[in-house]
């Protein structure tokens, strides 16, 4: 079992002491009043992004993202007087997801998303959930240790995402010449580093290893060690709506506080030891105080 966090120690005895989250006031507004109309706060998650966000063989969502918007749910019922809040989880792909928030077709999205600064210009996020890098999976044995070593190779990367950005200039600062092709999803991507089709798959490094977890022939893989890009994720919530993102910023903010979130990360990533220095210092960063 994971240990708590050592750096929140301090700061988790504190948690229980504080209030319940204060009800908001009677005239609520924007997502809140929307969830408490319709008595249902709706989830958007990403099927395939295991173990942040995936459809389990139940045919339910699950995942680390999801367990975190599980208490944020919680939370937004307890705010709108909804003793029994329903939870309507509500897949959504990586083209759609920005626009499914703005548009008011889901509440939130819970899954990878990566906060970025043009991103803002559309979308809200909450506080950060998790930190990653981009990184490279290739057949095992390669010489392929990171994006330097993809000269006049084939690289396959979902299109739009940050990680296709971010590869695209690392290939360019390192003066590399390669191939970038682009497949729909994860298991098109190690499917193409399979077939031969391209050399290197480049995503998320907590993606590629959930992707790794479900594949068929694991021991046929490895990710390159270096990495290529920095990967702040946020849940994405509606640009303006500051009362449901503070709702949500106290949420994770109780729960950084907390052992809770100890138990989480365990759940889902525990078989491959403890955080890294970067992902607990980012829980206590926004751990932030009442």
């Amino acid at each position: 079992m994971l240990k708590p966090l050592h750096l929140l120690s301090a700061v988790c005895a504190a948690a229980v002491l504080l209030p319940p989250i204060p009800a908001q006031c009677a005239e609520l507004t924007g997502t809140l009043k929307a969830i408490q109309a319709r008595k249902a706060i709706r989830i958007g998650f990403a099927r395939d992004a295991y173990p942040m966000s995936f459809v389990a063989d139940s045919g339910e969502a699950q995942g680390y993202s999801i367990d975190l918007c599980r208490h944020i749910a919680e939370a937004a019922g307890k705010a709108v007087g909804v003793d029994a809040l329903k939870i309507e989880y509500v897949p959504v792909t990586l083209d759609e997801r920005f626009d499914a928030v703005a548009s008011g077709k889901i509440d939130i999205e819970c899954a990878t998303s990566t906060i970025t600064l043009s991103r803002l210009e559309k979308v809200d996020f909450t506080s950060m959930s998790f930190v990653d890098g981009g990184s490279l999976l290739v057949k095992k044995g390669s010489a392929i240790r990171n994006v330097a070593g993809l000269v006049d190779e084939t690289v396959a990367v979902i299109p739009g995402t940050t990680s296709d950005k971010a590869l695209r200039a690392a290939l360019a600062k390192s003066y590399v010449n390669a191939k970038v092709i682009p497949v729909k999803d994860h298991p098109e991507g190690l499917a193409a580093v399979e077939s031969g089709k391209a050399t290197a798959y480049a995503s998320d490094r907590v993606l590629l290893v959930g992707l790794l977890a479900k594949s068929r022939q694991p021991g046929d893989f490895e990710m390159a060690p270096g990495q290529f890009s920095y990967e702040p994720y946020g849940f994405v919530v509606r640009r303006g709506d500051a009362d449901f993102r503070l709702l949500a910023n106290r949420t994770l903010a109780r729960l950084y506080r907390s052992e809770e979130i100890a138990r989480i990360f365990d759940k889902w990533f525990g078989k491959l030891g403890k955080p890294g220095d970067v992902l607990v210092l980012m829980y206590a960063l926004n751990a932030l105080p009442e």
